[in-house]
């Protein structure tokens, strides 16, 4: 929890002057986002689910991973103004929460960064398939979508340790078992393994194995069946982009963690400017729920016209296109 009230009188003016400068910097920080970077995000998100699944007869391999990871950043927009809003962020918070509402924002949160960054790990993999072998089918949309499905499963289970952890701190008094996992510093290393260590490895991986396939010129550059040229540079802006959006949140955690397993936990100065860059690096992962989208729709080439034949449907009908290419055929015989 944010906040510089509770401070005793014996606090230096300095420090407590500090305090109130980053909570402002803080406040302001979330007020942009909430009224700048929220509704964009909300916006681009839908548009980028609503086109696609109007279209899914063209969707591709990307698209279906982009639909995911949009997905995924309309359950952030979800959470962003419920915990932006509180007095972790805010010295003038419109709400308070109990433990419930806190936990149960947890898990949203955890879920979708999982999510979102397994599907940029999968899609850097899956995009090396493509490029090695682009007529095996290994990394078709059929197949994107199941594995889409799993990468949500893995999510919620992977989040369900900290609802386990939630629950044994409440339950404690009764089950003498729960008094082993009260271990917030667990959940944080569990997160950290899981959420950003084993997805950068797999990056890195599947990054160096595209820089390298992309370097021996193959009859098969020439195939019509290939994905888009742009697709290579999305890919690459997108991890980009993602990891440098999740490291400062993921950073904290390990922070955090390593702290409490060598005992000395944060007091004082250095815990309200721990508490300062937790906000700031959560800020900034919410964030990647607008960044991605508006990355989609500026960079992918197919998406302009998905979203003009959407428009095309919605204006004149089906009865109106149906002529309109009864037209158009009668022009082209």
């Amino acid at each position: 929890m944010w906040g510089c009230v509770s401070s005793n009188e014996t606090d230096d003016s300095s420090d407590h002057r500090l305090c109130q400068d980053l909570g402002l910097i803080l406040s302001l920080s979330s007020l942009f986002y909430l009224i700048v970077c929220f509704p964009i995000g909300l916006y681009y998100n839908a548009l980028v689910v609503t086109v696609n699944l109007c279209n899914k007869v063209s969707m591709t391999m990307p698209d279906v991973y982009f639909v995911n990871i949009a997905i995924a950043g309309l359950v952030l927009n979800m959470v962003a103004p419920v915990q932006l809003l509180g007095p972790g962020y805010t010295h003038w918070a419109t709400w308070d929460f109990n433990n419930e509402v806190y936990i149960t924002l947890l898990i949203l949160f955890n879920i979708s960064s999982l999510v979102i960054m397994y599907s940029t790990t999968l899609l850097s993999l899956d995009y090396y398939i493509e490029r090695a072998l682009p007529r095996t089918y290994m990394s078709s949309v059929y197949n994107t979508k199941h594995v889409c499905g799993f990468i949500w499963g893995g999510a919620v289970l992977t989040s369900f340790s900290s609802l386990l952890f939630y629950v044994c701190n409440h339950v404690s008094t009764k089950i003498i078992e729960c008094s082993k996992m009260q271990n917030k510093e667990a959940a944080d290393a569990i997160m950290m393994f899981i959420g950003y260590v084993v997805p950068a490895i797999a990056v890195f991986y599947a990054l160096v194995l595209i820089l390298r396939i992309r370097k021996e010129s193959t009859p098969l550059d020439q195939d019509s069946g290939r994905l888009d040229p742009s697709v290579h540079r999305l890919l690459l802006v997108s991890v980009g982009v993602q990891f440098a959006l999740w490291t400062p949140y993921y950073a904290t955690l390990l922070v955090h963690m390593l702290s409490g397993i060598q005992g000395r936990h944060l007091h004082g100065q250095h815990l309200r400017t721990y508490y300062f860059v937790r906000g700031l690096s959560k800020l900034l992962a919410f964030s990647s729920s607008f960044a991605m989208p508006l990355m989609y729709r500026h960079m992918n080439k197919s998406f302009s016209r998905k979203l003009r034949r959407l428009l095309n449907k919605l204006h004149c009908g089906k009865q109106g296109c149906s002529q309109e290419r009864s037209a158009e055929q009668q022009v082209v015989t």
